[in-house]
């Protein structure tokens, strides 16, 4: 079996998420290549060509690409499938913009959100909010799959490599839709997705005000922030904090949850974190029994005297 990696990246660096992907790749077939589309983002394909076992990386360069709209993306990848049984992408935001275009374009049924692998034509999958586990079974000739990054450990780069790097040129003429803008707010916080410790606020925490406990206790951790979908929807903090089914799917090795109660939802997308800490003041509240440990205590006061003892520690 031969396989295709789509590499997902931001211009500059490729994602760390694509490590745990490559992981899961390796289980599945050890010949596989990869392809950088963008533009100038010549460094992100040298960084790909570090991914151990790779055999050949393609470059695929037009302006067309560097913003990633969907349409375009497909039009390069499309023709891409012809040399290869498989196709493989990270399941995040990037790939589900372009996954399902591309999948009807090559009339294939993709296999979304994989968390195991069976074998090369069986793949497992989480449903119900990852209160059941699904097995699927292909018999197409070519697949499509996006991997579940929580679900695999993340493996190392072969700094040795020596991976050839083939630049390829794709003509895209597409006037359906154009690239306006982009907003995005700076921060000095680790990647939600990728980032090794992760404190989550609910709707316990009252108001976005509130929040800032939180936003605080992350900063003397170097953790990332993160949110309930109860704490979104309430208005406390904006909808790319939010972790659950409909919000990040996270595997951080520290997640703490603060003010939140545990619905199902939620910990669909963090209980894969490698150990959970749970702060609420409801004894009975779902989030304590899938934490490793877990505080009964008022928020308003725990959360500034574990800030307190953090500080205290990084300064001794």
């Amino acid at each position: 079996m031969k396989a295709l990696l789509v590499v997902t990246h931001d211009g500059q660096n490729l994602h760390p998420q694509m490590l745990s992907v490559v992981s899961a790749v390796k289980q599945l077939t050890k010949d596989y290549d990869c392809v950088v589309l963008g533009y100038q983002c010549s460094a992100v394909a040298q960084q790909a060509a570090q991914l151990p076992g790779v055999g050949l990386v393609y470059h695929v360069e037009n302006s067309a690409l560097a913003n990633g709209m969907a349409e375009n993306m497909v039009d390069a990848l499309h023709p891409m499938m012809t040399d290869y049984d498989i196709m493989i992408f990270a399941s995040n935001t990037f790939s589900k913009n372009i996954l399902p275009r591309l999948a009807v374009s090559l009339d294939i049924s993709p296999v979304t959100d994989v968390a195991s692998i069976v074998d090369q034509d069986t793949f497992k999958r989480p449903i119900y909010a990852g209160n059941a586990i699904a097995t699927v079974k292909t018999k197409q000739a070519k697949n499509i799959l996006s991997i579940r990054t929580a679900s695999f450990m993340p493996c190392d780069f072969d700094l040795h490599a020596s991976t050839s790097i083939k630049s390829l040129s794709v003509q895209i003429h597409r006037d359906l839709s154009k690239f306006v803008g982009l907003e995005s707010s700076a921060s000095d916080r680790p990647d939600l997705s990728s980032a090794k410790r992760v404190v989550s606020g609910g709707r316990g925490l009252g108001s976005s005000e509130n929040f800032s406990l939180i936003e605080d206790l992350a900063k003397c951790l170097g953790a990332a922030v993160g949110a309930s979908r109860a704490a979104v929807d309430a208005g406390f903090v904006p909808n790319d904090y939010q972790v659950g089914q409909t919000g990040k799917i996270i595997s951080p090795d520290i997640y703490i949850a603060i003010g939140i109660s545990g619905a199902v939802q939620h910990l669909a997308g963090m209980k894969d974190a490698r150990i959970i800490i749970a702060i609420d003041k409801d004894e009975d509240a779902p989030i304590f029994q899938v934490a490793d440990y877990g505080l009964v205590a008022d928020l308003f006061d725990a959360v500034p005297e574990l800030q307190a003892y953090v500080t205290k520690r990084s300064r001794d």
